[in-house]
């Protein structure tokens, strides 16, 4: 199963789990094919949205899982 750390790539997570969208729209990134956020890890996406990246993988993590 795909398992998202705070230095996880986005791309690697549109990749990997692209049903995660919803929930990076729900934090404000709704750009997540651009150049800029598909480089970005989660950390720095959090960073700049002002979200608490701790929380944020965990919730990333716990929809991949239930997603099965």
């Amino acid at each position: 199963m795909f398992q998202v750390e705070k230095d996880t790539l986005i791309s690697d997570i549109m990749m990997n789990a692209p049903d995660t969208v919803p929930l990076f729209q729900a934090i404000g990134m709704h750009c997540m094919g651009c150049a800029l956020a598909s480089g970005e890890n989660v950390e720095e996406a959090c960073s700049v949205h002002g979200v608490d990246a701790d929380l944020f993988v965990a919730k990333l993590n716990d929809f991949i899982a239930a997603q099965g």
